[in-house]
């Protein structure tokens, strides 16, 4: 995923997701989960914010 494991260990992985169906699937899924988090909104909008603050600005004044 990373490339954080040393060659030898990722050359093992890559075999056994190979031979084992069941495991190639679970890791699919899961680099699919990463990739739909990784790209989720990491705060809100400027558009958000823009209208907290103007109803921060307007809240509880008198009339």
């Amino acid at each position: 995923m990373y490339n954080e494991l040393p060659a030898k260990e990722t050359q093992s992985i890559e075999q056994a997701l190979l031979h084992d169906a069941d495991l190639a699937a679970r890791c699919a899924d899961l680099l699919q989960a990463q990739r739909l988090l990784d790209a989720l909104q990491h705060g809100p909008s400027d558009r958000a914010v823009d209208n907290i603050l103007q109803y921060s600005r307007t809240f509880m004044r008198s009339s």
